[in-house]
């Protein structure tokens, strides 16, 4: 039972040390660019009521939750997802806001998922909210935003791919498919089983037109050349609407100069099916999940009151971070502390010498001499304990700092 006390629970873990200042760098770094664009923080409870996140909000599904019950018998649960906190705080808060409202937030969220082994169920996300502006320009900035924080973050070599959902609901429309059907369609396509598409289309009866449409729908994905060929399988105002959409922001990465990190995939569809329209993904190598996604959910804050085209994206901090271990990337390092020794009738000065240099931004860590040690042993515990040199609160360098 003791051994057990010193271990994490699967899915969570410790970080120390070098590594979580890395983190903490990346968060600082990342989060900076936000505030750049215009955004302002915001922060939300780690739980909240189960209804905030059941199946008609279009969240996680309920078996990969983290649940429990407080007092009054209410059920709560962790965060698996936080767009639709933001959501509910833009109903509650900002409801007679004029201009749109751009919020922008850090949290850990929690999900169940059964995992394999290294797999993470609490993870940071860094993420915004643009409520209120329904324009191709805000769908850009959205786009934008995400790969200037990933270059920021230092990742070198990873792709957007974009996709439209409306696209797919446009032919969904059109061919007349129920709710549930439309539902396996979406997970068949999900997975990119043509084979599978080609069989249910078949099932339902479907005219030629539309079977060839959703057939090739898991293999329209590659340049923006694939939104010209998307064009051609469909009809329907929707579908057409969708990529003429994404024609648009993508002019407008061009002006951004981003256009090199963006690929399409109008097979695209996100198990989070509160998504209406652009979606998309942060992919690189060595993470096996997206580093980071995003899309357009404009009837989510019509479920709190307020009526309010949204759209917002979130980055997984440590994929990130995991990205950048994998890929060899280092980050710029902090100055590492100092170690300060000094004896006991030393102590006094051994405190304004710390204060000296902390006044001047470096940092330092005080530790009592043990007259068992010698300066060369402490030397070697500083290297391994992450200090950058030692230092005596003896009388030259007391002098050297103005002190005596």
């Amino acid at each position: 039972m003791e051994r057990k006390l010193l271990h994490t629970p699967e899915g969570v873990r410790d970080l120390y040390g070098t590594e979580c200042e890395n983190k903490l760098l990346l968060q600082n770094r990342m989060h900076q660019v936000l505030k750049l664009y215009g955004y302002r923080d915001i922060q939300m409870p780690s739980f909240e009521y189960f209804d905030m996140f059941n199946k008609e909000r279009g969240s996680v599904a309920s078996k990969n939750m983290f649940k429990f019950f407080d007092r009054e018998g209410n059920t709560l649960v962790l965060r698996p997802d936080m767009t639709p906190q933001v959501a509910r705080c833009a109903a509650k808060y900002f409801e007679n806001d004029e201009l749109p409202i751009k919020l922008c937030y850090l949290g850990n969220t929690f999900v169940n998922k059964s995992s394999y082994q290294g797999r993470l169920k609490e993870t940071t996300q860094l993420g915004c909210e643009l409520i209120g502006d329904s324009s191709v320009t805000a769908d850009a900035e959205m786009l934008a935003m995400m790969i200037e924080s990933l270059l920021t973050a230092g990742l070198k070599e990873f792709q957007v791919e974009v996709g439209q959902v409306a696209y797919f609901k446009g032919l969904v429309k059109e061919a007349g498919i129920d709710s549930d059907t439309e539902e396996e369609l979406r997970l068949l396509i999900q997975k990119k089983n043509f084979f599978g598409v080609e069989e249910l289309a078949r099932e339902c009866g479907l005219s030629d037109e539309i079977r060839e449409a959703l057939f090739m729908l898991p293999q329209l994905f590659g340049s923006a050349d694939k939104l010209d060929e998307a064009k051609g399988y469909v009809h329907n105002d929707t579908s057409l609407q969708a990529i003429e959409h994404l024609k648009q922001v993508y002019e407008l990465l061009k002006v951004y100069g981003y256009e090199d990190y963006v690929s399409f995939d109008l097979g695209m569809l996100s198990e989070l099916t509160y998504y209406t329209g652009i979606i998309f993904r942060a992919v690189t190598y060595e993470v096996g999940e997206p580093v980071a996604n995003g899309g357009r959910y404009d009837e989510l804050i019509c479920q709190y009151g307020k009526p309010a085209a949204s759209i917002g994206f979130s980055i997984n901090v440590d994929f990130v971070l995991l990205a950048l271990n994998r890929q060899k990337i280092t980050l710029p390092a902090n100055r590492l502390p100092l170690m300060l020794l000094y004896r006991e009738d030393e102590a006094a000065d051994a405190v304004k010498l710390a204060a000296y240099y902390r006044k001047s931004g470096i940092s330092v860590g005080m530790f009592p001499f043990s007259e068992g040690k010698t300066k060369q042993d402490y030397e070697e515990l500083a290297l391994h304990g992450g200090y950058e040199a030692v230092i005596r609160s003896d009388k030259a360098t007391l002098e050297k700092a103005g002190i005596v």
